[in-house]
């Protein structure tokens, strides 16, 4: 039946190619292309093979020949060909006498996670929302070599170069004073507006658009609330959406945490709750800040395991350049009503008990959204199975507190080594119902310990600063 449908959105749209996007373990798309008469069953029944030695954190040369499998579900019409294409989705599966599932595949890695969840708590499901934050400017460059070193960024709305502008018009962003600011100031509230109309075309819907704080073209989208893999799949869209219309438009879209020094940093929070066929499972209307007890201990189950859970939801060197105080970015363990220099935000501003929910915000777009989104569900669980009490909420902000003050509370990894440390030594939880395996999780701190190697042995600009002449 799928395929009959899939053959008429072909033929309604003249589509003349497939294209079969698959991520990798850091959370990166791959593709391949084939005409569109492979629109038959083979696909979806025997797929494609790709070499899996190719792909970071995946097989070895010796093992390397796998399986990718289109998932018909996620069929769209992709907007970024000039020739009429239809996309998909698909899974890396292993290749032998029988095709299974792949446990390095994080796909298969958040519909197990789900899995998980419908055991534990039948017919409950997962429901997430992230916020999409970006930068996007008008020129681009960088370079690393043995002698010499640079990255250069450049921005119509900042005041950065203003003897160098040729435009003349005025109209600058000031320093961090960019949040939700009108144009003509926000010059890219069109460009938004675009990418949300062609995401709402794929089925992702808007939830609202505007600049953010960051002077230097700060943006961010926010889709309406979905289940987690289904989720999963739409960040990964969203960003696809957004890089690609932007590079058409000739501007230069990144999620990179923290691509300016001084500036607000770009966060991915994550709004999360378990929800019935009722609504929220997190609401109560007698309980501290409107929770009940199962939403707290899945708070509390999330902060216990934060520092390792970071290792999923911060996974670069520079998630951690963004993770600073003074820039609305979290430090500490705690949650909070209302408070985003908390951990973990119940926003203030709830009206509907059937979305009861919190906010984690430490997350970023570097993140594999399935490895992600299934870290922070399992250590939420972890925390409802072992009922553990997330304590008073903290509602002080942070980085107003004194030393000894701070001190008292936990805080948060100051750098990707150290929450790998923690993952290394916090990941039973993970585990559970083989949601993650051992082989992801060992592949994926070799594949980010090498990150940590790669920055730590080069120098930077600002380190010939200050030890040059010495």
């Amino acid at each position: 039946m799928y395929l009959d449908k899939l053959k008429k959105l072909a033929k309604d749209n003249a589509v003349e190619f497939i294209d079969l996007k698959f991520g990798d373990l850091p959370g990166v798309w791959h593709h391949i292309t084939l005409p569109v008469s492979a629109l038959a069953p083979p696909l979806f029944k025997t797929g494609v093979g790709v070499d899996g030695s190719s792909l970071p954190g995946f097989s070895q040369i010796e093992s390397g020949d796998m399986i990718m499998l289109p998932d018909p579900t996620t069929a769209f019409i992709d907007p970024f060909f000039e020739r009429p294409t239809l996309s998909f989705i698909g899974e890396v599966m292993d290749a032998g006498e029988k095709i299974l599932p792949y446990s390095r595949n994080p796909r298969r890695v958040a519909a197990d996670g789900e899995k998980y969840l419908a055991r534990m708590l039948k017919g409950v499901k997962a429901v997430l929302g992230p916020e999409f934050e970006f930068y996007v400017f008008d020129r681009v460059s960088f370079y690393q070599g043995p002698q010499n070193a640079f990255y250069y960024l450049e921005s119509a709305e900042s005041t950065w170069n203003p003897a160098e502008d040729d435009e003349n018009l005025g109209y600058k962003i000031p320093y961090k004073k960019g949040y939700d600011i009108a144009p003509p100031m926000d010059r890219t509230c069109d460009l938004r507006s675009q990418i949300a109309s062609m995401l709402a075309e794929v089925g992702v819907e808007l939830k609202y658009h505007h600049h953010e704080v960051g002077s230097g073209g700060q943006h961010e989208i926010e889709i309406k609330f979905d289940t987690l893999r289904k989720m999963a799949d739409k960040s990964m869209l969203v960003k696809y959406f957004i890089k690609n219309e932007c590079f058409r438009v000739q501007r230069s879209a990144t999620f990179m945490p923290k691509p300016l020094f001084n500036e607000p940093g770009s966060g991915q929070h994550v709004h999360q709750y378990l929800a019935d066929a009722r609504g929220s499972l997190f609401y109560d209307k007698n309980g501290p800040a409107r929770f009940s007890k199962v939403g707290l201990y899945f708070i509390g189950g999330l902060l216990e395991h934060a520092d390792s859970v970071l290792a999923f939801t911060n996974p670069s060197t520079n998630s951690f350049k963004r993770l600073v105080p003074g820039f609305e970015a979290p430090v500490a363990g705690t949650y909070s009503v209302g408070n985003r220099t908390a951990c973990i935000r119940i926003p203030g501003y709830q009206r509907d008990p059937k979305s009861m929910r919190f906010e984690f915000r430490p997350p970023d777009g570097t993140m594999n959204p399935y490895l992600a989104y299934t870290a922070m569900l399992m250590a939420g669980l972890d925390g409802i199975k072992n009922k553990i009490d997330p304590g008073r909420p903290l509602d002080k902000n942070l980085d107003e507190l004194a030393p000894e003050e701070l001190a008292q509370i936990h805080q948060l990894p100051t750098s990707l080594n150290k929450s790998l440390n923690a993952l290394e030594g916090d990941f039973r939880y993970l585990l559970k119902g083989n949601v993650f395996t051992e082989d992801l999780l060992a592949a994926w701190i070799k594949l980010k310990r090498k990150e940590v190697t790669e920055i730590r042995v080069r120098p930077t600009p600002y380190e010939f600063e200050m030890y040059y002449d010495h």
